[in-house]
């Protein structure tokens, strides 16, 4: 099953992200960093960042209509807000005290090993987190939910389970990228869609899972207990998708990886613009596949270019596992 995949079209369900800890994600180039030195960057690059945002942006790149949402403070904030300009539409920006977290990735050539700092976001007041979470409902209602990445300070970690369980009662499907305690207090609730990393389902599981045949059993697990989809990336190999249709390995094209910063993000934009306009599993994880790859081969915190995909498309082999 090669080549097969093209890219998405027809939606028609409403999307929305939320993105309650946005960040600035600045990114360096560097030859080689240098303890106890100044290590000058050969270029830098700055984007609006947070894994919904990442999400929203892909899927502005594919064409496809979201609205999103997200929490930002002080001058950091500002800045956030003037990135996200050309990169995301139709953006509901709740202001709080404090600053926007700021992300650094340093891209280093000499070895190649990419390092990732992760900053702190402001403190979020629980009356400025439930209208934010019912403005996020009512725009996607009878459509999807994408909730994605870490929590501030104040937001309780069963933030995700509760609103699976909300986005149910107003028929809309959730999907839940986010890992720890978010990700377990969201599956108790069975969500539509899951994307946890190899990584991040061998921390839910307790155990490595260092074998291919691992993972696919592992996922099939998770979507028989009530998930509809389990997607479970694997870097530069690839992901794994678990679905009523079967489960499917796709092998990720051949790329040069720049930088993997919103790899995982632009994947489950893939996912659920194809899921969500009633695409097959297959088709659904090439593109998801090929939305990973290519922004792993973008610079810094770019993400891949709709252009792209369609040679990605083609090079992306996606077979049925039996499990």
């Amino acid at each position: 099953m090669k080549g097969s995949g093209t890219l998405v079209s027809g939606q028609s369900r409403p999307l929305a992200t939320l993105t309650l800890n946005p960040a600035v994600d600045i990114s360096y180039d560097i030859p080689r960093l240098i303890p106890d030195q100044k290590s000058h960057a050969s270029s830098t690059r700055y984007d609006p960042g947070g894994n919904g945002i990442n999400v929203g942006r892909a899927l502005r790149e594919l064409h496809v209509n979201a609205r999103n949402f997200c929490v930002i403070g002080g001058n950091s904030g500002i800045l956030f807000e003037k990135l996200l300009e050309n990169q995301i539409d139709h953006v509901f920006c709740q202001r709080v005290e404090g600053e926007t977290r700021m992300n650094g990735t340093i891209i280093q050539s000499d070895p190649p090993v990419q390092y990732e700092v992760t900053g702190v976001g402001p403190n979020v007041p629980s009356s400025i987190l439930d209208d934010l979470c019912l403005k996020f409902i009512d725009a996607c209602r009878g459509g999807v939910g994408i909730l994605a990445g870490s929590i501030p300070q104040g937001v309780p970690e069963d933030i995700y389970g509760r609103l699976v369980n909300r986005l149910r009662e107003e028929g809309t499907l959730s999907v839940v990228d986010a890992h720890g305690n978010l990700l377990q207090n969201a599956i108790h609730e069975h969500p539509f869609l899951i994307k946890p990393n190899r990584y991040e389902l061998s921390l839910l599981l307790g155990r490595t899972l260092s074998r291919f045949e691992d993972v696919a059993e592992e996922a099939r697990i998770l979507q028989r207990g009530g998930i509809s989809y389990v997607c479970v990336s694997l870097g530069e190999e690839g992901a794994i998708l678990v679905g009523p249709e079967g489960s499917f390995f796709a092998k990720a094209p051949p790329v040069i990886v720049k930088c993997t910063v919103g790899s995982g993000d632009s994947m489950l934009a893939g996912l659920v613009a194809s899921l969500s306009s009633g695409r097959s599993q297959s088709d659904a994880l090439r593109l998801a596949v090929a939305c990973g790859s290519g922004t792993s081969a973008q610079p810094g915190t770019a993400i891949f270019t709709y252009d792209q995909l369609n040679v990605l498309l083609k090079q992306t082999e996606v077979m049925q596992l039996d499990i």
